[in-house]
């Protein structure tokens, strides 16, 4: 299963004509949000990078999570999550940035957190959002619904912004 890369494009769309610039700090998805972008040609015009964070060790030494956090919340958490999108943002010097951690499985379920769930969050300017998702399915169908939803979270944060500012 791919990426809807509709969804990917459409994002592209709206960055370019905000002219904003995207980046992404992936955990569960492995890289496959970048990869869903980078598949649109053209899309070198707003994506500047993504860091592909699967250790604990590189979220707190490349995006800055703090250690504190991941000890105390685990690694698929919503204050991981949200200060691996700043993180993002920060070291790509971008507008925007998605992020993802969470138990693709099949294996690495723990209590309370079983295969399938996954934080997700975008940041926006200054603002960040996140939500807590629990997918179904096979491994690559968690991926795949983590990238799109990741993707669709962002573009629709972007709109909501625009919105605002009428």
């Amino acid at each position: 299963m791919t990426p809807d890369n509709a969804i990917a494009s459409r994002l592209i769309d709206l960055l370019r004509a905000r002219h904003l610039t995207v980046a992404t700090a992936e955990s569960c998805t492995g890289g496959n949000i970048a990869h869903s972008i980078t598949l649109i040609p053209g899309s070198s015009d707003v994506f500047a990078g993504g860091i592909i964070s699967y250790s604990n060790d590189v979220k707190h030494r490349l995006l800055g999570v703090g250690t504190d956090t991941l000890q105390e919340n685990g690694a698929v958490s919503q204050p991981v999550v949200e200060q691996m999108v700043a993180g993002a943002c920060r070291i790509c010097a971008t507008d925007c940035a998605m992020a993802t951690s969470g138990i693709a499985g099949p294996g690495g379920a723990v209590p309370g957190k079983p295969v399938g769930t996954v934080w997700i969050a975008a940041k926006y300017g200054e603002n960040v959002i996140s939500s807590l998702y629990h997918f179904d399915g096979n491994r690559s169908e968690v991926i795949t619904q983590a990238t799109d939803t990741a993707l669709l979270m962002l573009t629709a944060m972007i709109n909501n912004r625009d919105q605002e500012d009428i």
